[in-house]
């Protein structure tokens, strides 16, 4: 595996991090994690060049396969090498079952 994972109910003890979220736009405008830039799966593959990096990507879906998904091909891209891609299991659902703020529209916070 060319990623680690966490839980949703785990992310917000880390305090402000790089969230990417890999939902089609329309999930993604109906809630989101705060902060969190969309990036859907669907088009990641022409579009990952502008993902930003850092040296630590938190990648989020609604439950967890897309993530997996899209940590698997951005780690495995050149210009990424560098950056280490984090799961969130659970993903935007298991955010929102545990009493987390949701960011509504097309804006990350």
């Amino acid at each position: 595996m060319a990623f680690t994972e966490i839980h949703a109910r785990d992310l917000p003890a880390l305090g402000t991090v790089p969230v990417i979220d890999v939902r089609e736009v329309d999930e993604y405008l109906s809630g989101h994690v705060p902060g969190a830039v969309n990036f859907p799966l669907s088009t990641l593959v022409d579009s990952f060049h502008l993902v930003p990096k850092h040296a630590t990507l938190y990648v989020v879906c609604q439950v967890g396969g897309r993530s997996a998904r899209a940590c698997e091909f951005l780690s495995q891209q050149d210009e990424f090498a560098d950056c280490a891609f984090v799961n969130v299991q659970g993903g935007t659902g298991a955010w929102i079952l545990e009493g987390n703020e949701v960011v509504t529209g097309d804006s990350p916070n």
